[in-house]
């Protein structure tokens, strides 16, 4: 499916390496086929690394750098750590991209490519992405909480976030359809299950079968805090449209997916959304290409990373 975007954007091209390196979409796919034919949570990961890289300084990688001696990167700060995955897959693709296109490739378009392989393989969503971004130098640990909505935000704080972005409500509601793979931590919504509010312990919007099933996961008194659950328990390695499925059966897990429905502004989205698998698809597409142009580097800013863990 094609995506026409308006000329008031940054100069990126599909095919942007069909002359200096021609294979370089299919090493990054094959690799990403493989990584997610091992473990098919990955493909949330890669999906979610290109959400924050792409919220935190534009899409330009910056999510991928390490942290240097005094300078604390992204990577770092609780909201990537260590919940972010799928580093290594970007990493393996680089490796095969320098050896076969020397310092050709970004580490920005790698993880673009890698987040459209992955909603292919676990969604056969496909479409064109247009590359030639340049790769950041500067990463800094608090700007992830700075940009990236929390998983507490009401509908209206989320469409405030999303549209600091250049993205629409509409948009705002399709993408975030992308929780109909991967996991939450049971501490990013405990409090609808235990402490909801002075009246109620438990969130009245939640159906209070998936809420009891939720507890015996996720107990009031944890062992550990690392315990995670699906975030859609219908096809949770699927791509598809049964989170707003979900939402409509008051199964959302985090509040900023509940709200979805019971706002007016967005509940009428998520039933289209619901109702039309196809059609919620062809919008996630357009709004995943339009997410690759926020405040990208081309031209002659950035430059292109050797390693992408460091900056040259």
């Amino acid at each position: 499916m094609m995506v026409s975007v308006s000329l008031a954007m940054p100069f990126l091209k599909v095919g942007y390496y069909q002359s200096t390196c021609p294979s370089a979409e299919t090493i990054v796919r094959n690799t990403v086929n493989q990584a997610v034919s091992r473990n098919p949570g990955l493909a949330a990961g890669l999906l979610r690394m290109y959400f924050h890289d792409c919220f935190v300084r534009g899409c330009d990688a910056s999510v991928l750098l390490d942290p240097t001696p005094g300078n604390p990167a992204e990577k770092d700060n609780p909201i990537n750590n260590p919940s972010l995955r799928g580093f290594e897959v970007i990493y393996e693709a680089k490796a095969k991209l320098e050896a076969q296109c020397p310092q050709t490739v970004s580490c920005a378009d790698i993880i673009a490519f890698a987040a459209r392989d992955s909603a292919y393989k676990v969604g056969g969503i496909n479409y064109k992405v247009p590359s030639g971004r340049r790769d950041g130098r500067v990463s800094i640990k608090d700007e992830p909480r700075q940009n990236l909505p929390s998983p507490f935000l009401n509908a209206k704080q989320l469409e405030d976030n999303f549209m600091r972005k250049g993205l629409s409500l509409d948009e705002m509601v399709t993408l975030s359809g992308a929780h109909s793979i991967g996991r939450s931590n049971c501490t990013s919504f405990s409090e609808r299950l235990y402490d909801f509010s002075e009246t109620q312990a438990q969130d009245p919007s939640m159906d209070p079968i998936f809420a009891r099933d939720l507890k015996t996961k996720c107990p009031q008194n944890p062992r550990s805090l690392d315990q995670t659950v699906p975030l859609d328990v219908l096809t949770p390695n699927k791509l598809d449209n049964n989170y707003y499925k979900n939402l409509k059966n008051h199964q959302g897990l985090l509040t900023s997916d509940q709200t979805l429905l019971s706002s007016p502004s967005t509940a009428r989205i998520v039933r289209n959304n619901a109702r039309d698998g196809a059609a919620w698809a062809n919008k996630f597409a357009a709004a995943i290409v339009k997410m690759g142009y926020i405040d990208v580097l081309t031209g002659h800013k950035g430059e292109i990373r050797k390693d992408c863990r460091v900056v040259n």
